[in-house]
């Protein structure tokens, strides 16, 4: 499989729908001041992840792993009216840069932003969710991945991040590296999982659709 070159990277970022100033100066302030910058959705990405919410038209979308909070903002600004976003980040450090980014925002009504474990908090909430997006720990993908198949919806989607991990997937994992090993154990498991449809994008680091089956 051919990698997309830079050149071609530019031309599709100069053919789709702008970034946007705010997004851009997000992303930018990402890089400068947070470690591992890079794990921002970025432009293309997050135009994706804004179309997706076009076309299922969630009316509750379910977040794993905040970040810089470039993500939350792209999907949220797909959202219709009355259409909630909640989004989760375990690291309490990120809270002070992200916090002011989100609220500071033209979609900041349709996001609640949480600081907390997803897998254990978002069941609280008792909401269905259509719509659900796993970008955070890689060694817990498993865990997020059944706790948001209990619930979204039937026919309800699941998008998974970071599923093909640099391409250290196609490499043996070192026992330590379970940053990966929880990728390669999430990725084998969704294959042969009969209770849903996927397909992985080779986008960016690789995008997984997974659609919940109608019962």
């Amino acid at each position: 499989m051919n990698e997309i070159t830079e050149r071609e990277t530019d031309y599709i970022l100069r053919h789709i729908d702008p970034e946007g100033d705010y997004l851009y100066r997000l992303y930018r302030a990402t890089n400068i001041h947070l470690l591992r910058g890079r794990m921002a959705s970025g432009h293309l990405q997050g135009r994706l992840l804004k179309m997706l919410v076009h076309m299922i038209r969630p009316k509750n979308i379910l977040e794993v792993g905040t970040f810089s909070g470039y993500s939350a903002i792209s999907m949220a600004e797909g959202l219709e009216d009355g259409g909630r976003l909640f989004t989760y980040e375990i690291n309490d450090e990120l809270e002070p840069f992200t916090r002011p980014w989100i609220e500071g925002s033209e979609v900041a009504d349709k996001i609640v932003f949480t600081i907390g474990d997803a897998i254990v908090e978002a069941p609280k909430l008792g909401t269905t969710f259509d719509m659900v997006f796993l970008d955070g720990d890689k060694r817990t993908y498993l865990e997020a991945y059944e706790m948001a198949l209990g619930i979204v919806r039937p026919g309800g989607f699941i998008l998974a991040d970071n599923t093909l991990w640099d391409g250290h997937v196609l490499e043996e994992a070192r026992p330590a590296d379970r940053q990966t090993l929880g990728i390669e154990h999430f990725n084998d498991f969704v294959a042969s999982d009969p209770r849903v449809e996927r397909v992985i994008l080779p986008l960016r680091d690789g995008l997984t659709i997974i659609r919940k089956k109608d019962k």
